[in-house]
């Protein structure tokens, strides 16, 4: 059994032992990797795998993934303290990191040069409305399709640069709502199951080369501004060294001239368009949770209260919480 895992990691291959089992083969326990769901669950952990195959080599540990369907899935998983590293966008960072014992070690970076990505909303070019005053003007008319409200593009910067400011909440102003990932979003926009999707730039890339056909059928009517690309993180119960070396890893990943470099960015290619990692810590995720403060205020300031008393009261715990991760964020950066 021993010779056989050492094959598999030779190989690079993300193994799934855990605890008792690894430590019976000798071998230290796997580094559990969690994968925020863009896609598929089987799509994303493909995409994945080749780096954490990777990332396993480096480490000399085993490397198992978890791929869920869902970013409640992923944060209960987080939760359980199932989850040793993760690939996470903004708010669910924010979370892992003021809440869950992480720390921020790297953050994506992709070859357009931009330090973000945008959100989208996305309708039929051949739909019932084709502007975005349209969708404005009558939310009760039309059906969207919308991210998790963890999801930074597909829920958080909608709702904060978009729907509240022109007094639309997006849960309860449509006709109907369907939540899912970005891809799920645009297909039911494309398959007229849907009028309208957020959705983001770096996915709708993505999309535009998966499904071509179902893409031609779909136009942006609205783009955000630049949103800081996502974090890697890793739990705070890892010592330093192995920290650092996670971190080196990343930072380091693809950059190498020669074969082995051409294979690294052919694996960083596939996994959304990814050019690389940039070394970073909890500071990066000072925007993430001025996004969660302003949208909090802003739901509170829209919220019908008993009397005023109440609203001050709630505005002063928003307060008060963001005031509290600001802390968490400078005092455990690295």
């Amino acid at each position: 059994m021993r010779r056989v895992l050492h094959l598999l990691i030779g190989l690079g291959v993300a193994v799934g032992l855990h605890g008792a089992a690894a430590a019976q083969a000798g071998l230290a326990p796997p580094v559990r990797f969690g994968i925020l769901p863009l896609g598929g669950a089987f799509e994303s952990r493909n995409d994945w795998d080749p780096v954490l195959a990777d990332l396993s080599r480096a480490l000399g540990r085993p490397v198992s993934v978890l791929s869920v369907t869902s970013y409640e899935a992923l944060e209960q998983a987080i939760q359980r303290n199932e989850v040793d590293m993760a690939f996470l966008s903004g708010r669910m960072a924010l979370d892992a990191v003021t809440q869950r014992r992480m720390r921020v070690v790297a953050q994506v970076t992709r070859h357009d040069g931009l330090p973000g990505y945008r959100a989208l909303l996305l309708s039929r070019i051949a739909g019932p409305f084709n502007t975005l005053a349209s969708l404005l003007a009558a939310p009760e008319r039309w059906r969207l399709a919308r991210g998790e409200s963890r999801s930074v593009s597909g829920f958080i910067v909608p709702q904060l640069a978009l729907f509240l400011p022109n007094q639309i909440a997006m849960e309860t102003r449509f006709r109907s709502e369907l939540v899912g990932t970005h891809q799920f979003t645009a297909l039911a926009v494309a398959n007229g199951e849907a009028d309208a999707a957020t959705n983001n730039t770096a996915d709708f890339e993505r999309f535009k080369l998966q499904f071509p056909v179902e893409a031609a059928r779909l136009q942006v009517i609205w783009a955000s501004d630049l949103i800081p690309h996502a974090q890697i993180v890793v739990r705070r119960d890892y010592p330093e060294a192995f920290q650092r070396q996670v971190q080196d890893f990343l930072v380091g990943y693809a950059r190498a001239k020669g074969p082995r470099g051409d294979a690294e960015r052919s694996h960083l290619r596939a996994l959304h368009d990814l050019a690389g990692f940039l070394a970073a810590d909890n500071d990066s995720l000072l925007p993430a949770a001025k996004l969660a403060y302003q949208l909090a205020r802003q739901n509170a300031m829209a919220a019908q209260w008993v009397n005023d008393a109440a609203r001050q009261a709630r505005l002063q715990r928003i307060e008060s919480g963001y005031a509290d991760q600001l802390a968490v964020l400078r005092e455990l950066g690295p």
